[in-house]
């Protein structure tokens, strides 16, 4: 059974997150409508038919099954015009008290249903309590009315499909894929669960190809050495391969894990997380001009420019607070290794905070909900958020150097000097 759900510019919405200027409901609207309104037309047709299973002609065969589609309308929503093609239910039941051939109407999209603010709300319900079916419910009732049609059945359905779909991904083959760089940190969602909050382990990687991908998602502990080497063995067993360079926290036990899995990775220590180290160990009185020290690092033409300011850093703190100095010194190496890939693709490189954003809705869904109920069900919601976001990731800079990158190629100052065939490059980019 399918859906047809085809997008059409938004209207814009005066409700915006974080000043992003375009509403945080809306985007969840826009890019799960397709999937999600589907698996909710699925699974409502699904719960209907077996309940009058049991509903037999004088042959023995059921008189409620699916039969086709309606044709398609459009249903202009909060979101914006979508082009819907609904499933069809053949119910030959009589009522006994009209003689009225009994119909199925669907609570989601009602057959009248033209300009349907309803159909809006619900899309981003199905995110926010569609884990939860006894959350569901009230929820449903509040927007439209009712509960019925989206029942404890209904969702149940909905969320074991969700759940079977995680289960997929994190058992999918990796031998067809060349990851180079990956991005790790531990994402906590402070939702209500059987035992504690979850912790999301994450990588997100970037392709020989320059793409981004989601390549992991599993709960654990985030300092924890054995989660991480539990989810890298994980990966290796499914033919991942050694990632050129790996980018993360130095809190992570995943350093010790990708050493023992994956040897060869180089590292680089991000500098979002280092900065707020550096300033835990400093008066506030001295951050402003801290912050502007450790962005003159970062920022650096070179990395000979780097280490220059990296003992200026140290020159001005380290006397009065020589903790502070050593979280930077001490691991020099480490947060200077970006300055021997592609300058094109540093700001890839520095930092794992895009992880923290992509990760945002995910953690606005879990705070205002109840939470939903298993750690399988929180890391299918999760990932289930982070699938619909991840369309919209874009590739690196210059993405044709990844491949260069994977070959062992040669980079000084930020530009290619060497190719792994020996044949020298002029080439910036």
């Amino acid at each position: 059974m399918s859906l047809t759900v085809v997008n059409k510019p938004a209207t814009a919405h005066t409700e915006t997150a974080g000043g992003s200027g375009r509403s945080v409901l809306d985007e969840i609207v826009r890019d799960g409508a397709r999937q999600m309104l589907a698996a909710a037309l699925r699974a409502e047709v699904a719960a209907y038919i077996d309940q009058f299973a049991d509903h037999l002609d004088e042959n023995g065969h059921r008189l409620v099954v699916r039969n086709g589609y309606h044709q398609p309308r459009e249903v202009v929503t909060g979101a914006g015009a979508v082009e819907v093609k609904a499933p069809r239910v053949n119910d030959k039941r009589v009522d006994p008290e009209t003689g009225e051939r009994r119909r199925f109407s669907s609570a989601i999209l009602p057959a009248w249903a033209r300009k349907s603010p309803e159909v809006a709300a619900v899309l981003p319900l199905l995110y926010l309590h569609g884990l939860s079916s006894g959350d569901f419910g009230p929820a449903l009732e509040q927007f439209l009315g009712t509960n019925a049609g989206l029942s404890a059945v209904t969702i149940t359905r909905l969320t074991s499909q969700w759940q079977d779909e995680a289960d997929a991904f994190t058992e999918r083959d990796l031998s067809q894929v060349d990851y180079v760089y990956v991005s790790a940190d531990g994402i906590d969602l402070k939702v209500l669960l059987a035992q504690d909050k979850i912790c999301l382990l994450v990588m997100i990687e970037v392709r020989a190809d320059g793409r981004k991908e989601l390549i992991a998602l599993t709960d654990g502990y985030r300092e924890s050495t054995e989660s991480w080497a539990d989810l890298l063995r994980s990966c290796k067993r499914r033919g991942m391969t050694d990632p050129t360079l790996a980018i993360g926290d130095g809190a992570l036990g995943f350093w010790a894990a990708v050493s023992e899995v994956f040897p060869t990775t180089h590292e680089q220590r991000c500098w979002f997380h280092k900065l707020a180290n550096v300033l835990a160990s400093l008066p506030k009185s001295a951050h402003p001009n801290a912050i502007a020290m450790m962005r003159e690092i970062v920022n650096a033409e070179d990395i000979d420019h780097a280490r220059t300011a990296i003992t200026a850093f140290a020159d001005t703190y380290s006397a009065k607070y020589p903790k502070a100095v050593a979280k930077i010194v001490d691991d020099t190496d480490v947060l200077l290794e970006m300055f021997r890939y592609p300058a094109e693709h540093w700001t890839h490189l520095r930092t794992t905070n895009p992880i923290e954003s992509r990760f945002a809705t995910v953690r606005l869904r879990t705070r205002v909900t109840k939470g939903p109920g298993s750690r399988a069900a929180g890391i299918a919601m999760a990932y289930k958020l982070i699938e619909n976001t991840e369309t919209r990731w874009r590739a690196v800079t210059a993405p044709h150097l990844v491949a260069l990158v994977r070959a062992d190629a040669t980079f000084t100052q930020g530009k290619l000097v060497k190719r792994n065939d020996e044949t020298t490059s002029t080439a910036a980019a």
